[in-house]
């Protein structure tokens, strides 16, 4: 058993959908980066890459390759997979906390769980969101931008 941690945080910026777990989420700023900036998806693939002992996501999608510039996350997520797969790792479970003041995005946990769980070929059973705010504390709290962390657990 391999436990690994993802980290990812972005600022906001105007005129970018706000995408988190594979969903556009509707909110007057979306969060700045090469692809398309999906913390969420970011931590968990740093999450299964540390576990599997493969690295980051900088080393697999660097930002000075434009192939991953505006990419959904998701396809780097389907990509983490398919490494783990040839390394014949096996995903047990994975457990994320999204740290934002706003938007809300409890009703959209349930349709992340679906786009990890098909991107990963595992059960949505074997996914925890989770979302928090930082009480109006540093970035975060100023509503200045998004963060995630991420666990996982392979075998």
């Amino acid at each position: 058993m391999k436990i690994g941690l993802g980290y990812d945080v972005h600022s906001f910026i105007k005129g970018r959908k706000l995408i988190l777990g594979g969903v556009h989420i509707p909110y007057e700023k979306g969060l700045k980066g090469h692809s398309d900036a999906d913390v969420l998806l970011h931590s968990i693939c740093d999450a299964l890459l540390g576990a599997a002992g493969l690295g980051d996501i900088g080393l697999h999608f660097p930002n000075t390759d434009k192939r991953w510039k505006n990419i959904s996350s998701l396809k780097l997520l389907e990509q983490v997979e398919t490494l783990l797969k040839i390394k014949k790792f096996i995903i047990i479970n994975i457990d994320s906390v999204i740290i934002l003041e706003e938007p809300k995005i409890s009703n959209y946990i349930t349709e992340m769980k679906k786009n990890i769980s098909r991107a990963l070929k595992i059960n949505t059973s074997a996914i925890s969101i989770k979302s928090t705010t930082s009480e109006g504390l540093g970035f975060i709290g100023k509503k200045q931008g998004c963060a995630a962390y991420s666990v996982c657990l392979i075998k």
